[in-house]
């Protein structure tokens, strides 16, 4: 799965360097008491790592250590499985695929129950957070004021209209999106993933309908207007902690549910714009929403 920020992912190894983290190898989390919190090379699960950090460290952690990007989800189970991680921020729904590939389960409450019978044994994954970032299908005020609100309205008119999004997206959704709503863009084109190039190209007009992310604050600057998956073609994104069983003390876990009781996707959209536009420090990002969310004393 996607995603976008490189200048996250930059910028938080930069400052993981900084702060004395190890950039590899490490001991075993489990068989140490360190607790060792890694990524995937998506930008906003490294903010993600800094925020569990955070909160294990108000529970009382020692040491704990946010590594920067690990790489792709098989570098991070590998890394769970032989205790080289102790846990990392993921996704539901790619989680779930990624475990089995041939769910069909979409809305947040079926993914996370399937995820929870699906993981193999020695992880575990703990609460999922209301926050989702998800895949969305966006259109220009244009378009959505021609008639076009949800992916059914999206289906007829898709001859007339030309996609842009990510290079997976004719493997991944094409065939998907016209057995479920009868749409065959005029046109695919490969612009990035949910990033500056399918921005750019759509407030130009050279595609009228983009694949973003729901955590995306540029959908809202520039009057986009996402559409509703009316017959769920996507499934749920919610973010969850992804651990090595065995790792974490009950007080710990505690502490991340809690954490991930009180992430919503409006605050997760405005800790990327933080981050991202107003170029904050991760660190200060995280404290600052621990202790507003009443996580940290």
């Amino acid at each position: 799965m996607r995603r976008r920020l490189v200048a996250m992912v930059a910028g938080i190894a930069l400052l993981a360097t900084a702060c004395g983290n190890p950039l590899a190898g490490g001991g075993e989390g489990g068989a140490t008491g360190d607790i060792i919190i890694g990524s995937s090379d998506v930008g906003e699960t490294l903010l993600l790592a800094q925020i569990y950090a955070g909160a294990l460290r108000n529970a009382g952690a020692k040491n704990v250590t946010v590594k920067p990007p690990v790489g792709s989800r098989e570098i991070v189970v590998k890394a769970l499985q032989d205790k080289s991680l102790s846990l990392v921020p993921d996704y539901s729904g790619n989680l779930l695929r990624y475990f089995d590939k041939n769910t069909e389960a979409t809305t947040p409450q079926d993914v996370y129950a399937q995820l929870k019978q699906k993981i193999p044994s020695g992880f575990e994954v703990l609460r999922q957070a209301p926050a989702e970032d998800k895949d969305l299908l966006v259109v220009t005020k244009k378009v959505a004021d021609s008639g076009v609100r949800t992916f059914s309205d999206l289906g007829p008119r898709c001859k007339d209209l030309v996609f842009g999004g990510p290079g997976q997206w004719s493997t991944r959704w094409k065939d998907k999106i016209k057995s479920l709503y009868g749409c065959e863009f005029k046109e695919i084109r490969t612009t990035d993933t949910g990033g500056p190039v399918t921005i750019a190209a759509l407030k130009s007009g050279d595609v009228q309908v983009a694949d973003l992310f729901s955590t995306s604050a540029k959908i809202a600057a520039n009057g986009f207007v996402p559409l509703t998956d009316d017959k769920s073609m996507f499934p749920a994104q919610n973010i969850v902690p992804l651990v090595a069983k065995g790792t974490l003390t009950p007080d710990q876990v505690d502490a991340l549910n809690r954490t991930s009781a009180a992430l919503t996707t409006d605050q997760l959209t405005q800790l990327n714009v933080q981050f991202s536009e107003e170029k904050r420090n991760a660190l200060d990002i995280a404290d600052d929403f621990l202790r507003r969310n009443g996580l940290k004393t």
